[in-house]
């Protein structure tokens, strides 16, 4: 079954795309939760539509996601935790702790635009994150973990 997309779904597809799913997902989850609609023909074409008439303003929108790309590709963040003798950090770190060390350099990141490289930081140590600011646009940043 085709699906026009109406948000972001992970591991599936971006806002207005058209993906082939199985049906029990798409009349089950997608359509019930209200992140996608059936593809029929009238639909793409309002699509198609849609699209054509939003292209400028998706365009500077990847323009103005480069440039604070650019910002921030080099930075380097230092996040405190709270940790044991052998190094070990109680709990771990997460993309709210990443999402505020931005916000305190001057970045306002939504922490759901972050994702870990490693699943689980629970030591201290280098780190890498990504941060997805368009759907064309990610940008890598480094991350220390030290003791407080």
């Amino acid at each position: 079954m085709e699906i026009i997309l109406k948000q972001d779904v992970a591991n599936l597809g971006h806002k207005d795309d058209i993906v082939t799913v199985k049906n029990g997902y798409a009349r089950n989850y997608l359509i019930p939760m209200g992140y996608g609609t059936t593809a029929n023909e009238s639909a793409k074409k309002v699509l198609a539509e849609n699209i054509k008439q939003r292209a400028h303003k998706e365009a500077k929108i990847k323009v103005d996601a480069e440039g604070f790309a650019k910002k921030i590709e080099g930075l380097k963040l230092t996040i405190g935790a709270k940790t044991s003798t052998t190094g070990k950090i109680f709990g771990s770190v997460n993309t709210i702790q990443i999402a505020e060390a931005l916000s305190q350099k001057g970045f306002d990141v939504d922490r759901k635009l972050i994702t870990i490289n490693n699943d689980h930081v629970k030591e201290i140590g280098t780190y890498t994150a990504q941060i997805k600011l368009h759907r064309d646009v990610s940008v890598q940043i480094e991350f220390e973990v030290i003791p407080e």
